[in-house]
């Protein structure tokens, strides 16, 4: 679930200074995280970014979840499990803060500290997403790769950034 909620907001640091914040994007996306015994899982899956802070993670493999959140509720659907978590983000998210801070590293990689943790995002020729490395608060290393980025103007359907989930599932709130 930390993983999940780590994902969520190192997308928040995805754009730095001189990276362009477009109003929505869609892609596809590799997450790998490796603990510090070097035991690695690998989730992909499809991502949507929208309205500035509306974020809608889909989890495809290996396991099928999806995660939304305005940046201050989280809401996590678990099929596997049908259960449903909601939590409130304590800190809110601002991205414009976020933006502020990134720096460029060098040629396309760009770096950011946020609640405490440092995120290296590396863009394509076109200053688009590329992908995203931090080590989370267990220490694990996190890397996220976008493919088949599309960048978009305006904002998303908001029926797209729902999470959707049948009403017999289990309700936790965290």
């Amino acid at each position: 679930m930390r993983l999940l909620l780590i994902g969520l907001l190192s997308v928040s640091a995805l754009f730095g200074a001189s990276i362009n914040l477009p109003e929505n994007f869609q892609a596809n996306f590799t997450q790998k995280i490796t603990n510090a015994k070097k035991k690695t899982i690998n989730y992909s899956g499809k991502v949507r970014f929208s309205n500035k802070t509306l974020l809608k993670w889909e989890y495809l493999k290996p396991t099928k979840k999806e995660v939304c959140t305005d940046g201050y509720e989280l809401l996590v659907v678990d099929h596997d499990l049908e259960q449903v978590s909601n939590y409130l983000i304590s800190k809110g998210f601002d991205l414009a803060k976020i933006l502020k801070k990134a720096k460029e590293h060098s040629k396309n990689i760009y770096v950011t500290k946020y609640e405490n943790i440092n995120y290296t995002i590396q863009v394509d020729a076109k200053q688009q997403l590329h992908s995203i490395a931090y080590f989370d608060d267990l220490d694990n290393k996190v890397q996220i790769v976008f493919k088949k980025m599309r960048y978009g103007q305006g904002n998303l359907p908001p029926k797209s950034m729902k999470c959707n989930y049948p009403q017999n599932y289990d309700m936790i709130r965290g």
